[in-house]
This record gives structure tokens, sequence and C-alpha cells, in this order.
């Protein structure tokens, strides 16, 4: 006869003990498993990592490289062993490629794990360990076009602002050029000045991606999509008279150097940039959901990109008062926006709607070309319906053949696209803004455009886009 436990409860406790330990080491072994093929890299490349610097003891700083092999940027070593970064195209690149002195910015900081790290071959490894010679890192290749870059930084000129290229069915940003800059190969002896308190110029900004302005008339995009959506079976019926003035209560909004359009329909108001229209069609907008259609074009919202930006800000609730309104639908006011923001927005619609995470690293290779290494596009989601991207396609090429957009008009491919004219100081010119694509019909390049205190978008935005699409489209 079997004999009973003397104390089952305590067995059960143990057993339970054995299980939970069990459970434990368990989950220690996948969060380490996922550590290692997961997080280690992004721990390893954190700026905060000492380690990291230390993998410089062994490994000379591996290149960047353009899309087509061309140096952005190379470690040069003296006969005495001595190291200095070297940048051949001087400022040209320098916020996106960035510095990898007095700390690491642009690409030099997304890509320094891998820039110091070296593929080369396990034999010539060792024989370098052995030797006390540094194994040479791995290259970066990026995805930047240096025809144009040059096209955009050249286009750009002295004046301020940024530039953005992007290829809207990858993500792949193939330009991206910020002024003031800065030349890296001087850092070192320019960066008292660069960081001087008195310093107004900005040079070390990247306002392709952390500058923030008032978008203006582009915001019309995000005007017109709500409109769309509240008005989907009439929203083309929408029609206004335009005067140059759009009174309401006891607010005036002025046209765009008081020009009256006269009778507007709505292809013709948002071509024409009609101020009047569209503050008249946002008073009959449901405001709550014109904050969701900001939400889900990437305001207020983290954005997909790997570089330190700026968050865009859409601050109209809908206990807005009237003239927040007027004001927000034609993008003045407190919203603000970055140049690469305008840029995923506008490369959203040239890929019928689902927006791809913008990306500067191509791939890694060895020193002998071996890929170690290679990004894929991925899809951040959906911003809108293939139907609405048709629709805001039709609205933006309307801008470029018979609106504000004439600047970017040729036979040689066609253009949808969008002006601001941005105002942020009454005693000040205005903020010119272009984002847009070519061709129409099948988009290959997104361009985005800002010029501080440039005035007119379709004057002086448009045609540096232009200038891109022109280099690019005539290879």
């Amino acid at each position: 006869m079997k004999k009973a436990d003397p104390n089952p409860k305590a067995n059960r406790h143990i057993l339970m003990i054995t299980y939970a330990v069990a459970a434990l080491f368990a989950g220690l072994v996948l969060y380490f498993a996922f550590f290692l093929q997961i997080k280690s890299e992004n721990v390893i490349n954190n700026s905060y990592n000492a380690r990291l610097d230390s993998f410089s003891d062994r490994v000379v700083r591996g290149e960047i490289l353009s899309s087509d092999g061309r140096v952005l940027a190379q470690t040069n070593v003296d006969e005495n062993g001595g190291e200095t970064r070297y940048y051949p195209y001087d400022s040209m690149f320098s916020h996106v490629v960035g510095y990898s002195t007095k700390g690491k910015t642009g690409l030099e900081s997304l890509g320094n794990f891998y820039l110091l790290t070296s593929h080369v071959n396990l034999a010539e490894q060792v024989i370098n360990e052995l030797s006390s010679v540094k194994n040479l890192g791995d290259n970066v290749v990026t995805t930047l076009d240096v025809d144009l870059q040059r096209a955009a930084y050249d286009a750009l000129g002295s004046r301020k602002g940024a530039v953005v290229a992007i290829e809207p069915d990858t993500g792949k940003i193939l330009a991206m050029a910020s002024k003031p800059d800065y030349n890296p190969n001087t850092l070192a002896s320019d960066w008292d000045a660069l960081v001087a308190g008195d310093n107004s110029e900005g040079q070390l900004l990247n306002r392709a991606t952390q500058g923030l302005y008032p978008p203006g008339s582009t915001f019309k995009i995000v005007t017109a999509l709500e409109y769309i959506r509240e008005n989907p079976e009439n929203f083309r019926d929408y029609r206004f008279d335009c005067s140059g003035f759009f009174h309401y209560e006891d607010y005036t909004i002025k046209c765009y150097h008081e020009t009256a359009h006269g009778s507007q329909d709505f292809v013709r108001a948002f071509a024409n940039s009609c101020n009047g229209a569209f503050a008249n069609l946002a008073l009959t907008l449901d405001l709550g959901r014109l904050k969701t259609t900001a939400d889900q074009l990437l305001f207020d919202t983290p954005l997909p990109i790997a570089i330190p930006y700026s968050q865009s800000a859409f601050t109209l609730t809908p206990e807005g008062d009237t003239w927040q309104i007027l004001q927000t639908s034609i993008g003045q006011g407190q919203t603000q926006m970055t140049p690469i923001h305008g840029g995923m927005i506008a490369a959203a619609i040239a890929n019928g709607g689902t927006l791809m995470k913008p990306y500067l690293i191509d791939h890694v290779e060895n020193v002998g070309g071996d890929v170690i290494k290679k990004f894929m596009p991925q899809s951040y989601g959906n911003l809108m319906t293939a139907e609405e991207s048709a629709s805001l396609t039709e609205l933006m090429r309307a801008v470029v053949t018979e609106g504000t957009g004439s600047a970017v008009r040729t036979d040689a491919y066609t253009v949808a696209g969008k002006t601001g004219s941005a105002e942020f100081d009454k005693d000040k010119e205005t903020h010119a803004w272009f984002i847009g694509f070519a061709p129409a019909e099948h988009p290959k390049l997104v361009v985005s455009v800002i010029v501080e205190e440039g005035g007119s978008g379709g004057k002086t935005a448009a045609p540096i886009a232009r200038s891109l699409f022109d280099t690019y489209f005539s290879r």
C-alpha cells in the first residue's frame, strides 16, 4: 500500500518555485538572445558608450561613400601613424555626413559602429594584431547622390534654408543640404566661433531635419485632404469668389500680395493658393477630425528617421477660436513643420498614400568591397488612401500647370507640387516653400525646399526644386 505524502503543500510550493526559477532562466536566455540580435548594436553605438571610443585604438575609421562610390569622408594616416579625418567635398555634405571631432553628428554618428568595425579577412587581422598595425574599418555606402547634392547646394547659394530629395518608392534620401554651413575639415579651429554665444547664423544646425518653420500654404495639402474626407462626393463643387480679402466676424485674411483671384472652384483655389477660399472652407470642418488628419500626416508624431530631428507641431484643438481656425487652415498661427517632414508628406502622396521610411545608409562593406550588411526599404504605413493620394496629386498638378508653381513647368517631365509663402515676422519677408514630385504620373523624385525670408515660394523655392529635377532627369 502506497504511503500518503506527508507534506503535499510544501511539495507544491517547491514545485512552484522550481517552475518560477525555470521561467526566469528561460526569460533571461530569450532576452540575452534578443539583446545580441537586436539591441546590442544600438547600445554599442550609443554616444554615451565609452567602449566604442576604444575601437579606434585597433581600427582605422572606415570611409563614408556616396551611392556610386565617391568618397565623402575618409581617414588619412601619416607616416607617424597620425590620423586625420578628411572630407573631399568640404562644406557640401557638412550636415548630412557630419563630423567626428568635437563629438559626432550626421552619418559619422549614425554609422559610427560600422566605421569602427573591421571585417578584413581573418589572416590579415591576425597579422595586423601581431604587428601592432590597425585594421581598416568597414565602409558605409550611403544613399546620397553627389550630383543631386551639388545641385541643391549650388541652388541654395548664399541663402539660408534647406533642400531634401527623396526616392518615394524606397525612402532613400538622395540629397540633404542645409545652409549656412561649416567646413568639417576646419571644424577644430573654427569651433569657438561656431558655438559662440553671439553666433546667430546657426551653421551647425541641420535645417533639413531640425529647422522648424510655419508651413504656409504647403499646409493646404492637409486642409484639402480633410475637406475631401468630409465631402468625398462633392468636394469639387466648392466655390468661392476671391476679392483678395476674406472677412469673417472681426477678422480679415488676405491673399498673398492681396491678389484677387476671382471665381474659384476647389482645384483652382488650391492651384492659386487662395487664402480666402481655404479660410472659408476651414470654417466648415470638424476640428477634431482635422486634428486626426494632421496626426496621421505625422504632426505631433515621432518621425521614422534615424538622425536627430525636430517634431512638427499642430496646436489647433476642437476648442480653438475663430482666428486660430483661419490661420491654421493656411499654415500660419502656431503650426510648424520641418523640411524633411514636408518631403515625407509629398513622398506619401507620390507613393499612392504609403510612406516609406526615409533612410541614409544603403549598405556596409569591408575594405575589399564585400557587403557586410544591407539595408532594405521599409514601409512606415499608409498616411492616406490611394484615392485620396490621387485627388491630392490632381490638385498639386494644377499648381504647376495653372497656378503658383509655374517655375517647375517644363515639357521635359511633369511635376506635381505645392508652393508656400510663410509669414513669421511682420517686419520681415516670408519664408519660401516648395514641396513636390516628378514625374507626376509615375513619381521618381520628391523634393522639399525652404528658403528663409525668400519671399514667394513660386519665385524662390520652386526654381531650386527645378534644378534638382533637371539634374535628375537629364541623366
